[in-house]
């Protein structure tokens, strides 16, 4: 099954990513954050590996997105 955590985290990260310019991307890149942070301490090192590598995309588009 995988872990659901972060299958979470992934799916919010995915939201927040195709979200375009919406009113709610600030809300959706929290909730990204959060479920990030959530699944981090349950992963395995691959899996931890991969929710750095979203992590830092989150980290990428939120300052792309305030220029």
């Amino acid at each position: 099954m995988g872990n659901p955590l972060f299958q979470q985290a992934r799916k919010f990260v995915g939201q927040f990513l195709n979200g375009g310019n919406s009113s709610e991307q600030p809300e959706k890149l929290e909730v990204a954050k959060n479920a990030i942070s959530s699944a981090f301490a349950n992963s395995t090192p691959a899996e931890q590996a991969q929710l750095s590598e979203l992590q830092q995309q989150l980290e990428d588009e939120d300052f792309a997105s305030k220029k």
